[in-house]
């Protein structure tokens, strides 16, 4: 794999959070696609962010997978602002261009290269659910970043059994993979998300559950015996090796989304918890280093909401309630505003958290959710299915994209009539304080992506989400 030539450092790495704030904005965004019932390709969309182009809120790009199952979940760049501290590909031509797509059923992944035309993703290589269990032993590739040592995929599954999850490196050229990143994983079992302070020789990772666990839905038994993950754990980035593990408690099942402060000084971060099995409450957790010892504190609640049971889905009829389900946090580039996805209630909570072990709510829209489905200002007679989930922020932090599938099987689960297909943006202004308000022309769904559901979304030139820095300033 050939990256462009010259010597000259990709415009889109930033030194600190302040060059990416100040950054051009974002001109399109990429949105994974994918077909539940596996009898098409999924799909790698392209969306036009642009409010001076003609083409704005609507798909200007499309390229199909050469393969059908794979159902698209998360994705990434190959490399992003945190190339400046890699050895040897600081001055190397090293590019943010292309996108690996793995396949969170298939264990396959695509890597699509968006140069020269970056509405038009041409593949370039797959590379096969065998060579990741072969070489790495892990299958189910769910969550990757471009590190220090290659590209970072965490994976839920054991290559040949259904567990340990971890975390598989790639080389940053070729792709290949290399071998499992972990030297000693200690109690580690259970994987999910990945993330680090780079400054602190620190990598984090959260807990979901093995293949077997999740592929059909929530099921019922193991979440009420608290068998889902429910701890964090701390490992030393350069050896590979497990240093510490911090349990929240077994009645927080499902522990998601890490959002590791920008700030490469930083020794504090949020992730979210889908549920409680207490009270059906959902949570936001900011772990931190205190005299040496990470810690994780319980820094917001999201409590259920009561419903009349015929009204629900029957999954959720015995407890008369709708959870929160926040399945997906993000944190602006400035560490001032967190983003909070309650999927289940169909809302979207803004919080600043300046003072990050106080949290203040500042803003809220609702949109679907699991009775309220709520409609679009763009289209008012359609009641939406689905919530707010996949979120993702500009890195100006002026912009928030939403989609609304969480995953095939629970969308059927929580939606059994459907869970349609819709992308929203969703505006806020920092200076003023926060408060979100939709926008009202940008609104593609349904037939827009033929019918594939979307899921998570990547900007031009890197978002909130996806990198990490080196200096402060």
């Amino acid at each position: 794999m050939q990256h462009p030539a010259g010597n000259d450092m990709d415009p889109t790495f930033y030194r600190s959070p302040a060059d990416a704030i100040g950054a051009p904005p974002e001109q399109l965004a990429y949105v994974v696609a994918f077909d539940r019932a596996a009898q098409r390709p999924d799909a790698l969309t392209v969306l036009d962010t642009d409010p001076g182009s003609a083409g704005y809120g609507r798909v200007v790009g499309w390229a199909d997978l050469p393969t059908r199952g794979d159902e698209l979940h998360h994705f990434g760049w190959n490399a992003c602002s945190s190339a400046f501290a890699h050895a040897g590909h600081h001055t190397d031509g090293l590019r943010r261009r292309y996108l690996l797509l793995p396949g969170l059923r298939s264990s396959n992944i695509h890597v699509y290269d968006t140069y020269p035309d970056p509405r038009q993703p041409a593949l370039v290589r797959t590379i096969t659910a065998a060579e990741l269990a072969d070489k790495a032993g892990y299958s189910r590739p769910h969550t990757l970043h471009c590190g220090p040592d290659g590209i970072f995929v965490s994976c839920l599954g054991g290559g040949h059994a259904d567990g340990p999850g971890g975390i598989a490196l790639l080389d940053h050229d070729t792709f290949d993979v290399l071998r499992a990143w972990e030297t000693d994983r200690g109690p580690q079992y259970l994987a999910y998300d990945a993330w680090w302070h780079l400054n602190q020789n620190t990598l984090i990772t959260s807990e979901w559950g093995t293949p077997s666990m999740i592929e059909d839905g929530i099921n019922p038994e193991l979440l009420l015996g608290r068998k889902y993950g429910h701890a964090l754990h701390f490992w030393d980035l350069a050896a590979g090796k497990h240093v510490q593990t911090v349990d929240l408690g077994a009645q927080y099942q499902m522990v998601l989304e890490l959002r590791p402060a920008h700030d490469p000084d930083a020794t504090w971060g949020f992730v979210g918890v889908v549920v409680s099995t207490e009270d059906l409450s959902a949570s936001v957790w900011r772990w931190s280093l205190q005299d040496g010892t990470w810690r994780a504190d319980k820094v917001i609640t999201i409590p259920a909401e009561p419903a009349d049971p015929p009204t629900l889905p029957p999954a959720l009829q015995p407890f008369g309630a709708v959870p929160p389900l926040v399945t997906d946090i993000n944190l602006s580039v400035d560490d001032r505003f967190l983003y909070v996805s309650c999927w289940g209630i169909g809302e979207l909570k803004q919080y600043d958290v300046s003072d990050p072990a106080h949290p203040r709510e500042t803003g809220s829209v609702r949109l679907g959710g699991i009775t309220g489905r709520v409609a679009h200002p763009a289209a008012p007679a359609e009641r939406l299915a689905g919530g707010p989930q996949m979120v993702e922020v500009s890195r100006d932090g002026k912009r928030i994209y939403l989609t609304n599938s969480l995953y095939g099987s629970w969308d059927d689960q929580f939606f059994p009539d459907s869970v349609g297909s819709w992308f929203a943006k969703i505006d806020t202004d920092p200076a003023a304080g926060g408060g979100l308000r939709i926008d009202e022309k940008f609104f593609p769904h349904g037939e827009d992506f033929r019918g594939l559901r979307v899921h998570q979304v990547r900007l031009q030139g890197g978002d909130s989400s996806s990198d990490s820095y080196c200096y402060r300033t």
